[in-house]
């Protein structure tokens, strides 16, 4: 009789510690935020600037960002090896602010156009 005593005691003890708690109230959910935003694309070809980004792709990636954070956006245009055997590249770089997304885009559209004027006047 002690025997059964004791197992249905440590029976009713398992079951009572062994129940899940409330896994709702154990996480917290936090909004995530862009800071400090740096894009930087290589490109060999105007083809490649054309197809690799457009504006409507920067504007979304934009207003991911938080407010008055630093963006830069760089793009590397690789062009011919040179005679002595180096690669050449021209490099366009805008830097920028959240306060004035206009105008950041307008300078990233600017160096989209130049770095495709680049390639067609090689």
């Amino acid at each position: 009789m002690k025997t059964v005593i004791t197992i249905i005691g440590l029976l009713i003890t398992t079951l009572g510690f062994s129940q899940a708690n409330n896994i709702e109230a154990n996480f917290t959910t936090q909004d995530t935020k862009i800071r400090n935003l740096n894009v930087s694309v290589s490109v060999d070809s105007a083809e490649d600037v054309a197809s690799t980004f457009n504006m409507k792709d920067i504007k979304t990636i934009l207003n991911e960002v938080a407010d008055n954070e630093a963006v830069s956006f760089e793009i590397t245009c690789n062009g011919d090896v040179m005679s002595n055997g180096a690669k050449s590249t021209v490099s366009y770089r805008v830097n920028g602010n959240t306060k004035d997304i206009k105008g950041f885009l307008k300078s990233v559209k600017k160096i989209r156009k130049a770095a495709i004027k680049y390639y067609n006047n090689k």
